[in-house]
């Protein structure tokens, strides 16, 4: 469950993501750790994302949040890329990836498998569309248990 004032962080961090040419791509605030963590996965928009895009992100995030006093108390900023092993969640990212090698994993086995690799086609509102080998796959929605782009293929 996402935490309540993730929304809001969303909303400083995003201006500044933009003026910096990068993508807010995740939010997390873990309260059940101590001190609190708040991790921010960012994407850079030109090219790979590194320590330096990184760095101008907490950088800058970290004076907006402290005057805002959105958090009470002390927690950790942590800012990070999201890496290759994504896992696909927005309609923005399926859209994005489309084309991409994915590796889908189900609840429950589907036509005899939990596991399923290919081209990620898209999604829509009841499905998730696969291409294997030139033959399209479709599975049901509410049996993916993850979607995460396939780095070894």
């Amino acid at each position: 469950m996402t935490h309540p004032i993730v929304p809001e962080i969303i909303a400083l961090a995003n201006p500044i993501a933009a003026q910096l040419g990068l993508e807010v791509v995740e939010v997390v605030f873990q309260t059940n750790r101590r001190p609190p963590v708040l991790r921010i996965d960012i994407r850079n928009l030109t090219d790979n994302t590194g320590l330096d895009d990184c760095e101008k992100m907490s950088r800058a995030l970290d004076q907006l949040l402290d005057a805002s006093n959105l958090i009470e108390g002390s927690y950790v900023l942590e800012v990070s890329s999201p890496g290759t092993s994504r896992i696909l969640t927005t309609d923005r990212e399926f859209i994005a990836f489309k084309g991409f090698d994915v590796i889908i994993k189900t609840y429950t086995p589907y036509q005899e498998q939990k596991e399923w690799r290919g081209k990620l086609q898209g999604r829509d509102a009841e499905k998730i569309y696969l291409n294997q080998k030139g033959k399209s796959i479709s599975l049901p929605r509410e049996i993916i248990a993850k979607v995460q782009l396939d780095d070894q293929a």
